[in-house]
């Protein structure tokens, strides 16, 4: 931690931190997607779907736990949803590296306030779980 500490001499370190934090989410997001879309068009490629009747995402791709599991059995699909994950867990983690650059910093009204922003981020998503 201390030569994190150290590593963050200006606002342009953190700055650059962040910027490679959102660049590396980003594209590993991208290659992920990437990968469960071409899992999924090798098995899936030669069927003709039916759009008359509207199907939604199956049930075992709306959680975690039903992702992990979909990804641990090579599913196309559950590989792309971990890539959408991916790509929604960046901001927030840049959010929580804004807070700690804060901290670092000494600014303790902005690691109140960011803080406040990651707490209604989060139970905001937790909050859509239950509906």
């Amino acid at each position: 931690m201390k030569n994190i500490i150290k590593s963050f001499r200006n606002d342009s370190d953190v700055a650059s931190f962040v910027g490679r934090l959102l660049r590396t989410g980003v594209f590993t997001a991208s290659a992920v997607a990437l990968l469960g879309g071409i899992i999924y068009l090798v098995r899936h490629g030669s069927e003709v779907p039916d759009y008359r009747i509207f199907k939604g995402a199956p049930d075992e791709l709306r959680h975690l736990p039903g992702i992990f599991k979909g990804v641990w059995s090579f599913s196309g699909s559950a590989i792309i949803q971990l890539g959408v994950v991916v790509l929604l867990a960046t901001p927030i983690l840049r959010i929580f590296f804004s807070a700690v650059a804060f901290a670092i910093e000494k600014d303790y009204l902005y690691v109140l306030i960011t803080l406040i922003v990651l707490g209604i981020i989060i139970f905001g998503m937790l909050g859509g779980l239950g509906g």
